[in-house]
């Protein structure tokens, strides 16, 4: 009889790490995996309790809308866990209902790793003591994360993020520009304002605003008589997220600005990008890998940020910026985020070749440390002779756990 094993991953970025994780451990070994997640997690072979398109939100205050939903679904996974006394349950990032969850598991005696784990470092950090009572192992994918949690005395292995040599281009730039009409001639910025609905609606139209004074500055220069390489002109694109469609971004259109929709080719459209304008979060990891120039933004509701401020605990907000330990990129967050000050950055990059080659070096050691580290780390693998990525170490870990 396969193992069962319950995985939990209640977000867009999390089921698509959770997916991958899903499929090398059924090649490893029997399992049968079940549990919340998305359309990818079942393209996997996933048994879906639930989806988790009914629980996830962005922010503290959009949750209280959520609750109800969100209870029954937990109770669902628990009373499932209770009859089927799964070998192991795997957590994926989620915090807020997935520490909840590893608490009943543990009572139910279910075995529980974390994969994807919580970004408790950055904010309510005592929440750490929860890990350390109720989680049997932590696989972190951020290196300066693995001291923290070894330092609360939580078992933990840094096994690399599950997208350094996963992120790729499928097109090369002039392809890329033919596909979707765009002026080889002219700068390209790409907009990535998120994978949420939510995310959506705080941060598309503040985008879509800053480039149309980006525009406005470009036509002013043309009208001046400026040749076109010195007018400043631009052309903008929407790389759509997994999960969204034309429609979503339909709302926010403005007459008075050209913007290409880009679907199912988001890593294109940041190689292609000379400047790209992205959301916080897992896009900006991507970016990264892709060497994009970036300026991060992100907006939640006031009553969100108010929380937020009294909680979060560290000098940087951008990912990218905490991994290098120091400011590689801008990040404008919530009052700073304004269609002026991302113009702004924006036209900045656009006019500095050298700031922008530069942004790309510092990028390029983001990379290398995300891709590094794991090795040696799964039981059974002498050092050196660990699988090669995030998730077939990952895997491995997990396959000597059961």
């Amino acid at each position: 009889m396969p193992h069962d094993i319950l995985i939990s991953a209640g977000e867009p970025s999390g089921e698509m790490y959770a997916a991958r994780l899903a499929a090398a451990l059924q090649s490893r070994a029997g399992v049968h995996l079940f549990g919340l997640g998305g359309p990818r997690m079942r393209e996997a072979g996933v048994e879906l309790i639930a989806d988790s398109s009914q629980v996830a939100v962005v922010g503290i205050s959009e949750v209280v809308r959520r609750l109800p939903s969100v209870w029954r679904i937990f109770h669902q996974l628990v009373d499932e866990a209770a009859r089927r006394r799964p070998a192991l349950a795997i957590l994926v990032d989620f915090p807020d209902f997935n520490l909840r969850l590893a608490r009943r598991l543990k009572r139910l005696g279910v075995r529980v790793v974390y994969f994807i784990s919580p970004q408790i470092w950055a904010w309510r950090p005592k929440r750490v003591e929860l890990m350390r009572r109720y989680v049997e192992r932590v696989l972190c994918i951020f290196p300066f994360e693995e001291e923290f949690y070894r330092r609360a005395g939580v078992p933990v292995d840094f096994v690399g993020h599950p997208l350094a040599g996963a992120v790729a281009p499928r097109r090369k730039r002039a392809e890329f520009f033919d596909r979707y009409d765009l002026d080889p001639g002219v700068p390209l910025v790409t907009l990535l304002p998120g994978s949420r609905r939510g995310e959506l609606a705080h941060i598309l139209p503040v985008m879509l605003e800053a480039c149309a004074l980006l525009a406005q500055r470009g036509r002013g220069a043309e009208s001046a008589g400026l040749k076109a390489s010195a007018t400043g002109a631009v052309q903008f694109a929407v790389a759509i997220a997994p999960g969204l469609s034309q429609g979503d971004i339909a709302p926010y259109a403005r007459g008075d600005l050209v913007v290409h929709l880009v679907d199912e080719a988001t890593y294109d459209a940041l190689a292609a990008a000379d400047v790209a304008l992205v959301a916080s979060g897992t896009a900006t990891v991507e970016a990264a890998l892709l060497g994009a120039p970036m300026v991060v933004v992100y907006r939640v509701s006031a009553a969100t940020a108010f929380i937020a401020r009294r909680l979060v605990r560290t000098p940087h907000f951008a990912m990218v910026n905490l991994i290098a330990g120091r400011r590689i990129v801008p990040e404008l967050i919530q009052d700073d985020f304004t269609a002026a000050a991302a113009a702004a950055e924006v036209q900045r990059l656009l006019d500095s070749p050298e700031e922008r080659a530069r942004m790309q070096s510092d990028l390029a050691e983001v990379g290398n440390k995300l891709s590094a580290g794991g090795a040696g780390t799964a039981p059974g693998n002498a050092p050196g002779n660990a699988p090669g990525n995030a998730i077939d170490r990952a895997a491995a870990i997990i396959s000597g756990i059961l």
